[in-house]
């Protein structure tokens, strides 16, 4: 009898908790349905996650400010001028590939090294 009950109180224990959760995911999904295209509530979410992840207001304060003074001094978002900074690197590395593989220089050199390969190889072939 006992163990009856004990099994009883752990499935209604586990059942308790699947739904709390199921409620959580269904809270989630539902204020950031409402959050969506709402940009100064998005904008706050980094320092919101700050605070819970850190404790400290002072750092969730302080990356709000830069963010917003960020924004305002160049008048985009630091997510916007991240990827404006990592496009304009990749197109950077990509001319300079190109460059290299268009050069003389690398002609030459290449030339030079089939040349080499191929007095070894005909070295060893006699």
């Amino acid at each position: 009898m006992a163990l009856s009950s004990t099994l009883s109180c752990i499935s209604k224990c586990i059942r308790f908790t699947v739904a709390m959760i199921n409620k959580k995911i269904i809270l989630g999904l539902f204020i950031t349905s409402f959050l969506g295209a709402c940009a100064p509530s998005t904008a706050m979410l980094g320092p919101v996650y700050t605070l819970t992840s850190s404790g400290s207001v002072v750092q969730a304060g302080l990356s709000y400010g830069s963010n917003e003074m960020i924004t305002m001094y160049t008048g985009k978002t630091p997510l916007e001028n991240l990827q404006e900074i990592s496009s304009t690197e990749q197109s950077k590395t990509k001319n300079i590939h190109k460059k290299t593989l268009e050069s003389e220089d690398f002609y030459i050199l290449v030339k030079q090294n089939i040349q080499k390969t191929n007095k070894i190889l005909k070295s060893s072939n006699q």
